[in-house]
């Protein structure tokens, strides 16, 4: 079995900790370990303080699987898996759900190894791309027309990564009732779940629908809490739930001690870290709206609807790819090209969750001004 080249990883291999200015970035502002540990509550900052560094529990430390539990409204500790970051949880669901000549729906575009495992692992795969005219949205017809009889996997990513669209209550409803026809897997990356723009329009969790729905989630994203490597997979479905765990234990077997309590911490204050962390990404969008409107015919965009990221297009006759080489060499500033998660077209991600976006957006905006004049 050969793995292809992880695109999108790769690029962040080659840019993220030289280029000065990152202005494509997936996460929310970052926390410092002393911010945290000021938000602990006696029970787990005595935890921290007589931490032992041994082995730990590997479907993850019980506190901790309980406090993640109180997220969904249907699941509770014992259907909760943790994992080392958001990509162990997809690649063990994957490796175990999967067979040779499975047939598997994905959602395009999307993190490359929700597409490039099921391919690589043999499975038939038919995509459903999202289509910027469509204002990026999900329809539920075309997700219908991919559906066969024996269609193994639907595999999700919302709110959708990287256009930031949500998904309407109706077509989520629709795509449990096609599964459950079939008893059809749906795999949901929700990591950008607590960052809609309009919370109104936040829906349940595919764990808490449908009892063939596994949900994946982490620290990382709207949390801001990436160096934990704390993920997890919430599912109703016991028996996979215990093969996953299984799987698990040839890869990471347990998670890092310190970042299980970190995130139980973090966690127990969810309402704190997820306030400044969504006044960040709501101040720094409507600077990005702002700058949107001055440069219409340069760029366009279908405004995100959550989540931390936006994608824009250059409407310039530049290729983006040379449009971003050239940015990150004259004023520092890193863009995110569509071809690194296989979106056709003059596409490039933007990253608007970090304190310091203003800043990059006026060396963005000098670079542009040289461009077009």
């Amino acid at each position: 079995m050969q793995l292809p080249p992880f695109k999108l990883e790769e690029f962040w291999k080659k840019y993220e900790f030289t280029a000065p200015h990152l202005f494509c970035s997936s996460d929310a502002e970052s926390w410092k370990l002393q911010e945290i540990l000021a938000l602990a509550d006696s029970e787990a900052l005595a935890l921290w303080e007589n931490l032992s560094l041994g082995y730990t529990e590997s479907p993850g430390y019980p506190l901790l699987r309980q406090e993640i539990a109180q997220l969904y409204s249907q699941i509770d500790q014992k259907q909760v898996l943790t994992f080392a970051g958001a990509e162990e949880g997809i690649y063990c669901t994957m490796r175990t759900l999967l067979e040779p000549g499975d047939h598997v729906i994905v959602i395009e575009p999307c993190y490359q190894s929700l597409l490039s495992l099921p391919q690589t692992f043999g499975a038939d795969v038919t995509s459903v791309m999202l289509d910027s005219k469509k204002q990026w949205r999900l329809e539920l017809e075309e997700v219908e027309k991919a559906f066969r009889p024996n269609t193994k996997l639907l595999i999700l990513n919302f709110p959708h990564n990287p256009t930031g669209t949500v998904m309407g209550k109706e077509v989520l409803e629709g795509l449990v009732k096609l599964a459950k026809q079939r008893g059809t897997y749906i795999f949901c990356d929700e990591v950008y779940r607590f960052l809609e723009i309009d919370e109104t329009k936040r829906l349940p969790s595919l764990a808490d629908v449908y009892e063939r729905g596994i949900s994946l989630n982490v620290m990382t994203k709207a949390f801001g809490l990436a160096g934990l490597r704390i993920g997890w997979l919430a599912t109703r479905d016991v028996d996979f739930l215990q093969r996953v765990g299984s799987y698990k234990l040839y890869t990471s077997i347990c998670n890092s001690a310190p970042s299980e309590i970190l995130a139980l911490i973090a966690l127990r204050a969810k309402e704190t870290i997820l306030k400044r962390n969504r006044e960040v990404m709501l101040h720094n969008l409507n600077l990005l709206h702002a700058f949107m409107d001055r440069y219409q015919g340069v760029l366009s965009w279908v405004p995100p609807q959550s989540g931390t990221m936006a994608v824009i297009q250059l409407l310039l006759p530049i290729p983006v790819e040379q449009f971003a080489e050239d940015l990150v060499e004259k004023k520092g500033v890193l863009i995110m090209p569509g071809g690194v998660f296989d979106l056709p077209g003059n596409y490039f991600r933007l990253g608007f969750g970090k304190k310091n976006m203003s800043e990059v957006l006026e060396l963005f905006e000098q670079y542009l001004i040289e461009v077009i004049r």
